[in-house]
């Protein structure tokens, strides 16, 4: 079996893009003369016309390359930074070559890459099959307990094996129809990476390098001259933060950031801002182990008292889809038979009344745990999250985290001696393949998931070894099953992305610009001369 690669022009790298771009140039000024509070034009880096300035709503947890399967590392790391072998585009699905040229099946279990000739890391050594076979064994081998080995290899170790310079194989435990897809998710770093320790300042083989980063204020970056493909058109980026999406959005209008992250829905109809499908959804991951979540009428009950479409018109602008799974549209294994769960708060109520008289103590304290900037509107979704399940007979307090507090309770190992939790997720399926997803969320000892049925693990191992439509079918009943007999998600919606973006660049957003902004295919909206 042999993917099909899409050749790079010779004369650099070119991703494959839509051709209509969103085209904004100059800039528009409050009505109010006063600066934005916190967001000084030292602070976020001058418009000089050749610094790309990005507002995003947190600090990166880490640029740690073997992280960047979160959110939060990967749209600074992914694509900038570092690469990986293979990328998948976002608009059709396919994959096509980056730093390795071509691959294919050699065997039951072992797939072989050929590396591009004529690269190198930022600190100036040359990129070989060696760098391929070290950071892949560095991502996942290792005891780095790297997001990417639990999101996207489960517990499976792969044998890399440096054939020659431009030579790479990779053998997995079992067949694995998928895997150059799951390299995608690799980002190369050289062989003298620490492996025994994740790193603060990555070195990749990307457009631009870490410049410097100021813990609190900012991170910059330079663009790396000796890049093998393309050179991006802004010579330095700077990225910011700021939590108030008012702020975020005031920065582009004053001039002082090109591009800003996840702003609120109340911006939607400005000429500075642009939608987009994101592939998150959102969705209540219950706690199956503690009581009173650990009954499933509980669980039903919480999944009956959501108001869907309340939430998504009334905090989130509309700019969103009622969800009745985790995996939106376009996914491989995505059940279109599956519809959203419409409220019911009667049945919800008699649910728990149900499970009260048999003893269940309903009246224990639930944690609905949400993270600060997750997306715009959620803290008012948590809260109306909370009046929703105390409307049915349930006792919730919220607890609004920031990143690293809310991934203690999204990461195995969960903490322990919290009580019941009710965990706000968003999960976003970038790399389009059910199996991303339910070897995360829906296995019972899944990184991201509290519990499960041994007949549902079955499934999922089973389904990971199709192809083709048989895959689609296994994945989609599995789903369907999940919310049958388990239900330890209460899905919300499937949600869409709002980006501020100053009329002073070109940049059209696509699926992927959560999780992965890719800084070279911004432009100035016109030549200066």
């Amino acid at each position: 079996m042999k993917f099909s690669v899409s050749p790079i022009p010779p004369a650099g790298r070119r991703r494959p893009r839509a051709t209509t771009a969103m085209l904004l140039a100059g800039t528009v000024l409050l009505s109010s003369g006063c600066a934005v509070a916190g967001s000084a034009a030292g602070d976020a880096g001058r418009a000089d016309g050749r610094t790309l300035r990005v507002v995003l709503t947190q600090e990166p947890p880490t640029l740690e390359p073997c992280e960047a399967s979160l959110t939060g590392t990967g749209v600074v790391v992914r694509s900038n930074i570092t690469e990986p072998l293979v990328e998948r585009d976002p608009d059709s699905g396919e994959l096509h070559p980056l730093l390795a040229t071509g691959w294919k099946q050699t065997g039951e279990r072992t797939w072989t890459f050929d590396m591009r000739t004529g690269v190198t890391f930022q600190n100036g050594e040359p990129f070989t099959a060696e760098d391929a076979a070290f950071s892949i064994d560095r991502a996942v081998n290792s005891d780095l307990a790297c997001n990417v080995e639990g999101y996207v290899f489960g517990d499976e170790d792969l044998e890399v094996k440096a054939v020659s310079d431009t030579r790479l194989t990779v053998t997995t435990e079992q067949p694995d129809p998928i895997l150059p897809l799951r390299l995608s998710f690799v980002e190369i770093v050289p062989r003298t990476t620490d492996a025994e320790a994740k790193v603060r300042i990555p070195i990749g083989t990307g457009p631009y390098a870490v410049g410097s980063w100021q813990p609190g204020a900012a991170i910059s970056l330079n663009r790396y001259d000796d890049y093998w493909g393309e050179a991006p058109a802004f010579p330095r980026a700077r990225y910011v933060w700021r939590s108030d999406a008012s702020v975020r959005a005031a920065m582009i209008d004053k001039g002082e950031a090109e591009i800003a992250v996840a702003l609120d829905p109340i911006e939607a109809d400005k000429d500075t801002t642009a939608s987009y499908p994101n592939n998150e959804t959102t969705a209540l991951r219950l706690d199956g182990h503690e009581p009173p979540l650990d009954d499933l009428r509980v669980r039903r009950a919480v999944d009956l008292a959501v108001d869907r479409e309340g939430i998504i018109d009334a905090l989130l602008g509309g700019l969103a889809e009622p969800a009745g799974q985790l995996v939106p549209p376009g996914v491989v294994g995505h059940n279109d038979e599956i519809r959203p769960t419409r409220q019911n708060v009667a049945r919800a109520k008699a649910l728990i009344e149900e499970a009260e008289a048999d003893g269940v103590p309903v009246d224990r304290q639930i944690t609905l745990v949400a993270r600060n900037g997750m997306f715009s509107g959620v803290s008012e979704t948590a809260e109306a999250l909370q009046y929703q399940m105390q409307q049915i007979g349930l006792n919730v307090r919220v607890r609004m985290a920031d990143t690293a507090t809310q991934l203690q309770y999204q990461l195995r190992p969960l903490p322990e001696g919290v009580g019941p939790i009710a965990l706000l997720i968003m999960h976003g399926n970038q790399a389009g393949d059910a199996a991303f997803t339910t070897s995360q969320y829906l296995l019972s000892d899944g990184p991201q998931s509290t519990f499960g049925t041994e007949e549902l693990d079955r499934r999922i191992a089973e389904a990971g070894a199709l192809f083709g439509e048989e895959r689609q079918k296994a994945f989609a009943d599995l789903l369907a099953d999940q919310n049958r007999t388990v239900v330890q998600y209460t899905h919300l919606a499937h949600m869409s992305g709002l980006l501020g973006l100053s009329r002073s660049i070109r940049y059209e957003p696509n699926s992927a610009t959560g999780d992965e902004l890719r800084l070279a295919e911004v432009s100035p909206a016109k030549a200066k001369h």
